[in-house]
């Protein structure tokens, strides 16, 4: 009897060791299972957070690359422009001012901004000129000398201090003139250099 009572208690224990040791391999192996999955799970997170990374700095890096050639594309054609000013106001600028400081050279302009008027036609109108304020005493006499015609068929001169070179004409009264200044004959001629200049600058 006791030998049975051994024998049952030895397979109940050998029994409940088995099984405690079946289920102890079954949660060993589905913990396993559980760590092999979270890892790959991790590594998969980690590589998508790599690549994602990975393409941001391309991005970012080909973003700076275009701004900065977009920057320096600017600056070249704003140094070109200022090149291209400096080069049409020293051509144009000194020759013109030292021109129209010549009386000869600004009464015959002005004869022939006259002449435009037509004024010995039917429809002729009275003119006023505007010579710079600054050269009436120098002008005066010059204007008496060599305008006694167009002084007695309607053409008025007069001077103002708005200007420095020069003159303005226009139809007396009406409170217009068209303006022969240095600035508006250096904006004309600005029209002839700036393309040869602009070719010259920004060809390829």
């Amino acid at each position: 009897m006791q030998n049975k009572l051994q024998e049952l208690t030895d397979k109940l224990y050998s029994e409940g060791l088995s099984k405690g040791k079946q289920e102890a391999e079954e949660l060993k192996a589905k913990a396993e299972a559980e760590a092999q999955e979270i890892i790959a799970k991790a590594e998969q997170e980690y590589e998508a957070i790599l690549a994602k990374a990975k393409k941001e700095s391309e991005d970012f890096k080909l973003k700076m690359d275009n701004e900065i050639k977009m920057v320096a594309k600017q600056a070249l054609a704003t140094v070109k422009n200022n090149i291209e000013e400096i080069l049409t106001v020293t051509a144009t600028e000194k020759p013109i001012k030292e021109a129209l400081e010549s009386k000869e050279f600004l009464g015959e302009i002005i004869k022939e901004a006259i002449a435009a008027f037509n004024p010995k036609a039917k429809d002729a109108v009275d003119l006023e000129i505007l010579l710079p304020a600054n050269r009436q005493k120098e002008l005066e006499n010059f204007i008496k000398t060599n305008f006694k015609n167009q002084l007695t068929s309607g053409v008025e001169f007069g001077y103002d201090k708005k200007f420095q070179n020069g003159f303005k004409i226009g139809p007396k009264g009406e409170n217009y003139h068209i303006s022969f200044t240095d600035k508006d004959f250096q904006n004309l001629l600005s029209q002839y250099f700036k393309p040869i200049t602009r070719k010259f600058l920004f060809s390829e």
